[in-house]
This record gives structure tokens, C-alpha cells and sequence, in this order.
């Protein structure tokens, strides 16, 4: 059976894989380091959201209604699916998405929500000191 998501973990997911450098140095991104990039999570619901809505109209993710709520999963035709983008980029998510599966399924809910907060005013804040810097009078 195909492993179940709510939508705030798929939110969780969709930041880190863009930006696993701000996780672990040594994978870098896929999006350009932005400052205040970590805004992203806290804004994306509603892209999610929309996005979840289009792939299940189209058959590639399923919603499962269950004692905790909402949660998705592949379908039948997800892997079919993403097995049909060829592009670099493509590979890049396909690869990160395996780091970040394998790095953050293991967190309960909790403790992956604990740590995106935790996590999410640092991310982008480089470029914060390096406006201070600027305004330095040597």
C-alpha cells in the first residue's frame, strides 16, 4: 500500500526538496537561495492544495478519507506518470525526493512540524546579515 501524506507534510516536502541545501550542504537545491525563502512554507497551502486537486481530477494521486483526516497517496498511474518526465530537472526532484523520503518519513507528524518551525526563520536569514554588513561603516 502506497504511504499516506496530509497535505502539511506534502507542504513540508515540496520546501525541502526545492531547497535540501538548506538542509544538508552537501545536496544542493534545485531553486535559488532567495532571501527569506523560508516564507515559502508558510505560504504554499493553497498551491499545494490546488495542485493535490488537478492530480487527483486526473487520476495520478488519490485522497483517502481517514480517522485523522485527509491524507494522499499515489495511484496506480503515478509512477507511469513520473517515470514519463525525462528532463534533468525531473531527475533532480526524483532524487531529492528520495533523500527527503528517506530522511523524513521516519518524523512523526509532530516532530517534522517541530522542526520546519524550528528551521524556517533561519533559512534565507543569510542574506539579512549580509544587508547588515553592508551598512557597516569601516
Amino acid at each position: 500500500m502506497p504511504a499516506l501524506f496530509d497535505v502539511q507534510r506534502l507542504i513540508s516536502y515540496d520546501y525541502l526538496i526545492v531547497h535540501s541545501g538548506d538542509v544538508d550542504a552537501s545536496r544542493p537545491s534545485l531553486h535559488p537561495a532567495v532571501p527569506n525563502r523560508g516564507a515559502e512554507w508558510v505560504v504554499k497551502r493553497q498551491v499545494v492544495d490546488t495542485g493535490l486537486s488537478l492530480m487527483c481530477a486526473r487520476e495520478l494521486v488519490v485522497r483517502n478519507m481517514t480517522d485523522r483526516g485527509i491524507y494522499y497517496s499515489a495511484s496506480d498511474l503515478t509512477a507511469a506518470f513520473v517515470g514519463l518526465m525525462k528532463t534533468s530537472y525531473a531527475e533532480g526532484l526524483r532524487d531529492r525526493a528520495k533523500w527527503v523520503s528517506d530522511r523524513f518519513d521516519p518524523y512523526a507528524d509532530d516532530r517534522l512540524q517541530a522542526y520546519m518551525a524550528a528551521q524556517v526563520g533561519e533559512w534565507g536569514a543569510e542574506f539579512d546579515t549580509l544587508a547588515a554588513l553592508k551598512d557597516i561603516v569601516l
